[in-house]
């Protein structure tokens, strides 16, 4: 393993972060795996699930079996990992700018395809690896002055030229599950199976450009603009991992999450040796436009009816919205049929929060389909 540490622009005097990438396995080989940890801070357990991925990485690299270069950055985001206020982590937001930190990555597809224009022929092979030189050229720009956008962009770097892209998060409260771009459905769905997802949720564009989709959107969208005269593989499967709620973190759990990824890059090749069998799915793909954001309409203590992991059909009961002054109570439903698979971590609502969310098949939104 080769430990690099990349340094981020001072942000005050005396004052200086970095960022640590590990690298297992052999670059020279054309293969690549990125994957990276907590980049919204505050959400702890993927980077416990780093820790038990190293000894794995280390071990399998030990023994030979990486094919290729597997890439781990086992802390994401030390910027907002520093960011604490008054005992409170704050690590989904730059409190400098105050962007989060996983929108607004660079779109690269308006570039490559005038760059391009010229450069790709009738072999899908080559194509790929022009795409990839193409992207890491156009990555290669002085670094910004902030430092949060130096970070972004030091992260795509890292990540533009994988195979493989899994950027690990986690909910407030809920089941472990996966988004993914709508033509990554039927190869993410193995992983989905292996990390027992309740969800995973597929969309072309999500909105607000995402790390993982900066890293997986230009493929079929380079495939589409140039067409089949000049062919470009779907060459990268770039998804984000949710590992349940922001307060699962156990050794069990990870050790059990780190093996589900372990096991997911034998069955695409990544490590050397027979793949795991694949348990029964838990779910489906369906469509991000189909998630109902279930919002309180007045500010309440919740009382839940149901729990995550429950199916529900519309009308079914989730969650009581108790206003302690004035006595009124709002019971919420479904009006839709799918999963419930997440919901607040706080028992408080403010007028407006969204407080649980509901996969389901028929879609329900347009627009932006993230949440803040």
């Amino acid at each position: 393993m080769q430990e690099e540490r990349h340094s981020l622009p001072s942000i005050g005097s005396g004052t200086t972060r970095e960022l640590v990438s590990l690298h297992y396995g052999a670059r020279e080989t054309r293969a690549k795996v990125y994957i990276q940890a907590s980049l919204h801070a505050d959400e702890v357990p993927a980077m416990l699930v780093a820790y038990h991925l190293r000894a794995t990485l280390a071990a399998a690299e030990a023994r030979g079996e990486i094919a290729g270069e597997i890439v781990l950055v086992p802390v994401a985001n030390p910027i907002g990992l520093a960011q604490t206020v008054f005992g409170h982590a704050l690590g989904r937001f730059d409190l400098t700018t105050g962007t989060n930190f996983n929108r607004g990555y660079k779109n690269l597809v308006p570039e490559l395809k005038e760059s391009l224009a010229d450069k790709l022929g009738p072999g899908a092979a080559e194509n790929e690896r022009t795409i990839r030189a193409e992207a890491v050229r156009l990555l290669s720009v002085p670094e910004p002055r902030l430092e949060g956008d130096a970070l972004k962009l030091l992260l795509q770097r890292l990540a533009i030229d994988a195979d493989v892209v899994l950027d690990l998060h986690c909910d407030h409260e809920g089941l472990p599950h996966v988004y993914a771009g709508t033509h990554m459905a039927a190869a993410a769905a193995p992983l989905a199976r292996l990390l027992g997802a309740g969800a995973l949720l597929v969309a072309h564009e999500s909105g607000d450009d995402p790390f993982d989709e900066s890293c997986g959107r230009l493929w079929p969208e380079l495939a589409e603009h140039f067409g089949a005269a000049t062919p470009v593989p779907l060459a990268c499967l770039s998804v984000t991992v949710e590992l349940r709620g922001e307060r699962d973190v156990s050794h069990a759990l990870a050790r059990a999450d780190a093996q589900a990824i372990a096991g997911f890059l034998a069955h695409r090749g990544h490590v050397k040796g027979p793949p795991p069998d694949l348990p029964p799915p838990r779910c489906t793909a369906t469509p991000l436009q189909g998630v109902e954001r279930v919002k309180a309409p007045h500010p309440g203590v919740l009382a839940w009816r149901c729990e995550p992991g429950t199916k529900v059909r519309p009308g079914d009961e989730l969650v009581d919205v108790i206003e302690p002054l004035g006595g009124t109570v709002t019971t919420l439903a479904a009006t839709t049929e799918g999963m419930f698979f997440a919901r607040a971590a706080r028992r408080y609502a403010h007028g407006g929060m969204e407080v649980a969310r509901i996969a389901g098949a028929k879609p329900l939104r347009t627009g932006k389909l993230l949440g803040l």
